[in-house]
């Protein structure tokens, strides 16, 4: 990927996603356009990976010069999901204009791989991030080390990540 940290935002949230905020999502989309960023990046997970991906494909529409990446942990990712959100990926990656492809096969990390690259390769995170341990919460504390601004879209967005303690999984 040959993207300008500094205009390249990253989708980070919960597979539990249930597209609860979808308005917000797509102005959060608008604004950080409106901040001079022009690529998203996706971790390609099902919930709100997958929803941020789509909204940003439909923001694309409107604005050509919006790039979307489809960053995959491993190859056949998607053969793990229901065959509803199956579509819904081979659908994302297929308009992306970019997929990284991290490993060809599935290894134990391989998720924490996926995660360290959306928090290196931004400045800006996109969250839904409800307080819980996992992948989302060790995705915002590598990007809040790395100094990324960080937007959460939850509804409990005062929560602080900064302080808790380092759960990865």
């Amino acid at each position: 990927m040959n993207a300008d940290p500094r205009t390249t935002a990253a989708f980070t949230g919960h597979r539990t996603y249930d597209g609860a905020a979808a308005a917000s999502l797509a102005a959060a989309v608008e604004r950080a356009y409106a901040r001079g960023y022009r690529t998203f990046l996706s971790g390609m997970a099902v919930g709100f990976d997958l929803a941020a991906a789509e909204a940003v494909l439909a923001f694309r529409a409107e604005h050509p010069g919006v790039r979307h990446v489809a960053v995959i942990p491993f190859r056949g990712q998607e053969e793990r999901f229901s065959a509803e959100d199956r579509a819904r990926f081979q659908a994302v990656e297929a308009a992306s204009d970019e997929v990284v492809i991290l490993s060809e096969t599935f290894h134990r990390g391989c998720y924490a791989v996926r995660n360290r690259f959306l928090a290196d390769n931004a400045s800006l995170v996109l969250a839904w991030y409800d307080g819980s341990p996992g992948g989302t919460r060790y995705t915002l504390r590598r990007a809040f080390a790395r100094r990324c601004e960080v937007w959460n879209l939850h509804p409990s967005a005062a929560l602080s990540i900064r302080t808790a303690d380092p759960e990865l999984f």
